[in-house]
């Protein structure tokens, strides 16, 4: 192996390890120092002037007994608003009106601080229950400083959601969103429930880090808090309802999932703060999308990267001056890191083949003393860590770099794990040239990723320049 490579190796692995350590320092600033002191300021400023609180959920093809623990969850979190709270019920089916209904008489009676708002809807996905969910609490005009909390209808809050996360709103009125820390319930095979857990944990690292610059890189879909002038907003109500990107090969085609990234995108691009709350802890049921892992972590991945890379290059387009440069580089890293995650992989699997079965050992216990070391660093997020992390974390790491090259390669995919929602079918002829042209274009992409590490390996020979003459 030639010295040049050495050192590319050498580079790529300080960046990736030095980027995830600066994460991890960051994470311990923010939860240690930074936090304590916006949370002392937040509780004062709510109980000086506790504001109305919209608390919109969206609810489709969920089962009645995971519905019933939202809806209470969530009116038990209206009776402990500090201010008048307003439940907003974006449904389809009746069953869940009837729910509802029954959830609210039976918890809020006659209480005059809470009421209750039923939205119903054609099954048409998300964006459109957003969307007249938003202009239902538009209609009652709330005041610009009143917070909606926007929650996902598999989504559990804590009963002093509004109490402990509306006063960062009266800190800074460049504040427009936050999110919190979530941990899941997962109906599913034990690895399922590690996968996940292994996830939150992860995030919690990265949105505390991220929170330190007050840009978050993604608002969940699962409970997200904004000020009540930005919801009532024309142009945002329009970004997440009809989203859509004009791409150079495959035309122009709209969001259908990812309403998250077009939320996060309009408050970037406008200029307003997005926090991070990790004292207060949302709790998700996750109904893996099939029984088998690989299969679930596929359609998983396929969503989750999909909606980050369709928002990515149009946040990478704001520029650093913007958005702040940590952010802007943490928006690139996400682009880069697809295939510098991927090379020390590819690296041991050439010098495997073409110099010695060794460097497969090496890479191996490479691995395994880097994962374990990764896997106790996440003791700082969590109160425990397991022993299928380090298996998972390089899991991750391979299969979802993997993911993210070929979704990168075919954007307008899209497809929900739970709704019936899909990409719009075109003219079959257009879609054969189009999957076709994804199909070449990823292939070619893989292939002079291998060749450049194998010449760089000095395992194939440097091409010489051909002279073509007239």
């Amino acid at each position: 192996m030639s010295a040049g490579a050495i050192g590319t190796i050498g580079f790529l692995a300080i960046w990736r390890y030095g980027w995830g350590f600066l994460h991890f320092i960051r994470a311990l600033i923010f939860r240690k120092r930074v936090f304590p002191r916006m949370r002392e300021a937040a509780e004062a400023a709510v109980r000086l002037a506790p504001p109305n609180a919209f608390l919109l959920v969206t609810t489709f093809r969920i089962d009645s007994a995971v519905t019933a623990r939202v809806y209470r969850a969530v009116f038990e979190a209206a009776l402990a608003a500090p201010g008048r709270a307003t439940v907003v019920a974006s449904v389809v089916e009746v069953g869940d009106q009837r729910l509802i209904k029954s959830l609210f008489r039976t918890l809020c009676g006659d209480a005059s601080n809470v009421d209750l708002v039923i939205v119903r809807i054609a099954g048409t996905g998300k964006r459109d229950a957003l969307a007249y969910g938003f202009r239902a609490i538009a209609r009652r005009t709330p005041a610009d400083d009143d917070v909606v909390a926007v929650i996902d209808g598999d989504s559990i809050v804590p009963s002093d959601l509004v109490r402990k996360c509306a006063g960062f709103f009266r800190l800074d009125p460049q504040v427009g969103a936050l999110t919190t820390d979530e941990m899941s319930e997962v109906r599913g095979r034990r690895i399922f429930q590690e996968w996940y857990s292994l996830r939150f944990a992860q995030r919690h690292t990265l949105m505390s880090s991220l929170g330190l610059s007050e840009r978050v890189l993604t608002l969940t879909g699962r409970m997200a808090m904004f000020r009540a002038s930005i919801i009532c907003n024309s142009e945002f109500i329009r970004q997440v309802e009809l989203d859509y990107v004009d791409h150079w090969r495959l035309g122009r085609f709209k969001f259908l999932t990812g309403d998250d990234k077009s939320s996060w995108f309009w408050l970037l691009r406008n200029g307003y703060k997005m926090l991070y709350v990790p004292d207060i802890v949302v709790l998700t049921v996750e109904d893996p999308p099939s029984e088998s892992f690989i299969s679930a972590a596929a359609m998983l991945m396929v969503r989750w990267f999909g909606n980050m890379l369709r928002t990515n290059s149009r946040a990478l387009a704001l520029g650093p001056r913007r958005i702040g440069l940590f952010t802007w580089w943490a928006i690139l890293d996400q682009r880069l890191s697809m295939w510098t995650s991927l090379v020390g992989f590819a690296i041991a699997l050439i010098a495997g083949i073409f110099v010695s079965g060794y460097a497969l050992l090496l890479y191996a216990l490479w691995i395994l003393t880097t994962r374990y070391v990764l896997t106790l660093s996440l003791l700082a997020s969590r109160p425990r860590i397991s022993v299928f992390y380090p298996f998972l974390l390089y899991f991750n790491q391979i299969f979802g770099s993997l993911v993210k090259v070929h979704v990168t390669f075919r954007l307008d995919r899209q497809k929900w794990t739970r709704q019936k929602t899909a990409s719009a079918k075109v003219a079959k002829r257009p879609l054969i040239a189009s999957n076709f042209m994804s199909a070449y274009m990823h292939s070619l992409a893989l292939v002079a990723f291998v060749a450049a590490l194998a010449w760089s390996m000095d395992v194939l020979p440097t091409p010489k320049p051909m002279l073509f003459l007239p």
